[in-house]
């Protein structure tokens, strides 16, 4: 029996030796890879070394609104969990969710729509939050891409990766195709999730630091 990796370092280091020589030759550029390749550790699936999509400029606005304090909105606790809080210290960016607010209750309850869609609105009223993560529902993606139309909002950064069977791709592909004019990051199909969207923060958050 092979001795069994402990050390979280060591876990991690080997997990994108794995990646790496599994994924092969790919077609990203470095700084891209860095975001695919966590996409691709947090759900160990490769399917997203295909279907991640950039915006021209995304990564490069991404950093720049980090290494501006920008903060970040998520749509749901459990993205909220999964970004590392200790990393955005050097950025002074705040991280917050509006779901489970009781006034986003109650007034989702009131509009008939769902408690995502009243969280984006409460979210965008704050001049502080530019960059959104949106991991689970198509529906706070859909009334983002409506109040920038509207020119209630204009984010730095969207990261759209809603999952499900019921708007998730439809969402995702709107992102990609509406003009809008706001850097992305989001991928193809169905696929998608909280921890996806949350590993693709902390590959941004990485590269800032790098920079």
């Amino acid at each position: 029996m092979e001795s069994l990796i402990m050390k979280p370092e060591a876990i991690e280091a080997e997990s994108f030796r794995i990646i790496d020589e599994e994924a092969g030759e790919h077609g990203w550029s470095r700084q891209e890879w860095q975001v695919v390749r966590r996409a691709i550790h947090t759900s160990a699936d490769f399917e997203y070394a295909r279907s991640m999509i950039f915006s021209e400029g995304a990564l490069q606005q991404a950093v720049s609104a980090l290494k501006n304090g920008a903060g970040i909105v998520t749509d749901t606790t459990m993205a909220l969990a999964g970004i590392s809080k200790s990393r955005l210290i050097p950025f002074g960016c705040e991280v917050s969710c509006h779901v489970g607010d009781s006034d986003v209750g109650a007034l989702a309850q009131r509009e008939g729509v769902t408690r995502s869609v009243t969280a984006m609105r409460k979210a965008v009223r704050n001049p502080k939050n530019r960059i959104f993560v949106i991991g689970n529902a198509p529906t706070a993606l859909f009334e983002l891409l409506r109040l920038i139309q509207a020119g209630q909002a204009k984010p730095a950064l969207i990261i759209g990766l809603p999952v499900g069977f019921v708007g998730a791709e439809e969402s995702k592909n709107a992102l990609a195709s509406v003009p809008h004019g706001i850097p992305f990051i989001t991928n193809i199909g169905r696929k998608g999730g909280s921890n996806v969207a949350a590993a693709v923060v902390n590959a941004l958050v990485i590269l800032a630091s790098q920079e």
